[in-house]
């Protein structure tokens, strides 16, 4: 197994430190903003699906983000933002009735959100600079 340079780990650790710290910031600030517990979650869990999904398939596309960005990104800034949990207390402390609902609704707009970020991902990565005008 190759060794990696314990400086990639200290900034790997840094990475997430930071992208935690930023999404688990804006995710307080949506619960603020929006004072229903089931819609906060499902914002937060949502913008995370498309976030994640941007993410993977730019990786895919282009690679253009860099390893390091990706885990800024989606280990700290996505894992910190969304909320697993939260969704299954909420989805359990509800009436069955809400939380059929919700369940469905959480994973099909996540569903939907990973597609819509696949394609914008697609759109970025297919976007080429204009071509330099020729000097007379």
């Amino acid at each position: 197994m190759p060794r990696t340079h314990p400086v990639e780990h200290v900034e790997a650790v840094v990475a997430v430190g930071i992208g935690g710290f930023a999404g688990s910031n804006l995710r307080y600030a949506v619960e603020l903003g929006v004072p229903d517990s089931l819609a906060a979650t499902l914002t937060v869990n949502v913008v995370g699906c498309f976030g994640l999904g941007f993410l993977v398939y730019e990786n895919v596309f282009s690679g253009t983000v860099s390893g390091a960005g990706r885990t800024l990104m989606a280990t700290g800034f996505i894992a910190s933002f969304t909320t697993y949990s939260t969704f299954i207390v909420d989805a359990l402390t509800a009436s069955p009735t809400l939380a059929t609902g919700y369940v469905v609704g959480s994973y099909a707009s996540g569903f939907g959100a990973v597609v819509v970020g696949r394609k914008a991902a697609r759109v970025a990565t297919d976007i080429t600079p204009p071509a330099p005008e020729a000097e007379d």
